[in-house]
């Protein structure tokens, strides 16, 4: 009864098991954080676990704002035309508050990137 169940979850364990006996043995440094990352051949200026400026907070979450507001875009030009008028009010509205939000951000200091 639940044989297609065990066998799925056997060909899984054994993808993710040699998944990571294929990256055990083909790694090249173990250690992550004493690896060097690519950057164009640069060696790093700092470490990998160093802090990050406040600023850059503030232009992630600005960033997700907008990544956001993308989500809910592409669904409402998919219905737009079935709901007529009012949806294009209603995403007016939407695009309003994110304005106040970006205006808010822009005054604060949250777009400066210097």
């Amino acid at each position: 009864m639940y044989a297609g169940v065990a066998w799925m979850l056997l060909v899984a364990c054994t993808g993710v098991l040699s998944a990571y006996a294929l990256q055990r043995f083909t790694a090249i440094d173990t250690d992550a954080l004493l690896s060097l990352p690519f950057q164009s051949g640069w060696r790093p200026q700092e470490h990998a676990l160093s802090r990050y400026h406040a600023r850059w907070y503030v232009a992630t979450l600005i960033f997700l704002a907008f990544d956001v507001e993308m989500l809910f875009m592409y669904p409402w030009a998919l219905v737009v035309a079935k709901m007529g008028v009012s949806a294009v009010v209603e995403m007016f509205v939407f695009l309003a508050v994110l304005y106040v939000a970006v205006v808010w951000a822009w005054r604060e200091g949250g777009l400066r990137w210097a």
